[in-house]
């Protein structure tokens, strides 16, 4: 990997842990647990516009191991990383499918399948299925947020220059 890449990457890293973790200090936004803007994942859905799914799949998974180590969170480590590769995985199929346009749309799905890995993670740990209530609540919430988020990341993609990685 040439040297540009790894330092705009780093850098894109960087924001993303930053945006995360000043994120996780604010309060929560509805009386549900676990419905957060998710605006770390900006940077991720930036990082599948201008560069490769691979690109973003190393900045979301240290972004995340940073995050549960600096958050001291690693009990989320598991519902993080459930999510955060399912909503990658959504948002790099949808991507490729809508030819890099409609960012709003790729980051809808992204949200919902964030909150969808979430939830079946905690299926998965507490073995409960009365987790699966709060499914429409979270897919609400994942069109607001990915809505916003898409929002966000398409003027970002429009007004920051491309950096030459050659």
């Amino acid at each position: 990997m040439k040297t540009k890449k790894i330092v705009v990457l780093g850098l894109l890293t960087t924001i993303s842990l930053t945006i995360f973790m000043i994120e996780s200090a604010l309060p929560g936004l509805a009386p549900i647990p676990g419905i957060k803007l998710g605006l770390a994942n900006i940077v991720t859905l930036f990082i599948l516009l201008r560069y490769t799914v691979k690109d973003a799949v190393m900045v979301l998974v240290i972004r995340i191991i940073l995050a549960s180590v600096f958050a001291g969170q690693m009990v989320s480590f598991l519902y993080s990383m459930c999510g955060g590769i399912l909503s990658l995985g959504v948002m790099a199929v949808f991507n490729k499918l809508l030819y890099r346009k409609f960012i709003f749309l790729t980051s809808v799905m992204g949200a919902m399948a964030h909150n969808l890995g979430q939830i079946m993670a905690a299926y998965f740990v507490l073995g409960m299925s009365g987790i699966f209530v709060y499914v429409p609540f979270l897919m609400i919430s994942g069109v607001v947020t990915g809505l916003f988020t898409g929002f966000i990341c398409y003027f970002a993609n429009k007004n920051i220059p491309h950096f030459d990685m050659k």
